[in-house]
């Protein structure tokens, strides 16, 4: 692992944990959006207009936060339109790599060996992680955005006027609600898992577990005799949700110490996941290779020993 500071780089294994024993997850440092028009978004600069071929995205199978911008971009039918590079799995002391193997793919537009070059080459004194995914774009030769919420929000409408599968991921009749619902999850689901394994304290790690089982149980409440988390239809909110549940019986509750309760011991839940694994752009975007061997061989602080569970084989429905 490692960070960038004014554009050099700086290894070591950082301290997820701050002296209260909290994890702190730092914000996202490139915030543009792509535009129907190239019009200044929420935040940011303009100037990026959606366009065909000319974005490209970096990811990681493994990251849940990277995982919903590839189930978007698949779901929008995007795949032809904003090229893909993949990661390899291990993040060492050098972070992010291009490394050969399974179910990785090049950087055949920056050819970088190493993400953080990206990140060096969109601002030569960048500061700060180096993580995914990342929004680039090819004409201006610059990073648009590395926040997930906001690349699974241009993904869903930039790009309906020059091609992209028509459907809304967040009606405006939802819109409150799925942002309601979002909330909880985030802070507490897909967060959450992250501040209870990387909780160096006892009273933090037991804070926090309560907090994600205690929303485990809302959801498994809430999604009783319903298929999706918000109005009947597939939303954002799932998008968000899946990526966490699809890694939790395989990784948080183990490697994490998330281990009240399985998603498998959640018949709501558990039937949930199935369906939407089977939906488009769901269980095609799912490595639990990737995942698995990421999560126990990139931890030295949690993992030290690197070995990899050898099960479960399959995700927790199968």
């Amino acid at each position: 692992m490692g960070y960038l500071l004014d554009g050099t780089w700086h290894t070591g294994s950082p301290s997820f944990a701050n002296e209260t024993g909290e994890f702190e997850r730092k914000a996202a440092a490139f915030r543009n959006y792509v535009t129907a028009d190239g019009a200044p978004g929420p935040a940011g600069e303009g100037g990026f207009k959606a366009e065909p071929g000319r974005y490209h995205l970096y990811v990681s199978l493994a990251c849940p936060w990277a995982h919903r911008a590839l189930i978007m971009r698949a779901r929008k039918g995007l795949t032809d339109m904003i090229g893909l590079s993949v990661v390899h799995w291990f993040m060492g002391e050098d972070g992010w790599t291009f490394e050969e193997a399974e179910g990785t793919i090049p950087d055949t537009v920056n050819g970088a060996r190493l993400l953080r070059d990206v990140y060096v080459k969109a601002d030569p004194a960048y500061s700060g992680r180096v993580t995914v995914p990342v929004l680039w774009d090819k004409a201006r030769g610059t990073i648009v955005s590395n926040e997930s919420s906001e690349i699974i929000r241009m993904l869903d409408h930039a790009f309906d006027a020059v091609g992209a599968v028509p459907g809304d991921h967040r009606p405006a009749a939802l819109a409150e609600e799925i942002d309601t619902v979002n909330e909880r999850v985030y802070d507490t689901v897909n967060n959450g898992v992250y501040k209870a394994g990387f909780a160096s304290k006892q009273g933090p790690y037991e804070r926090h577990v309560k907090a994600l089982f205690d929303s485990l149980d809302w959801l498994e409440a809430r999604l009783d005799g319903e298929e999706f988390l918000v109005g009947g239809v597939l939303t954002e909110a799932d998008i968000r949700l899946y990526t966490t549940l699809a890694r939790f019986d395989a990784v948080y509750h183990g490697h994490f110490k998330c281990n009240v309760r399985r998603i498998v011991d959640y018949p709501n839940l558990s039937r949930y996941l199935a369906a939407l694994y089977a939906m488009d752009g769901f269980g095609e975007t799912t490595n639990l290779h990737h995942i698995k061997h990421h999560y126990y061989q990139s931890h030295p602080s949690i993992n030290p020993t690197g070995v990899v569970p050898v099960g479960p084989a399959t995700l927790s429905f199968s």
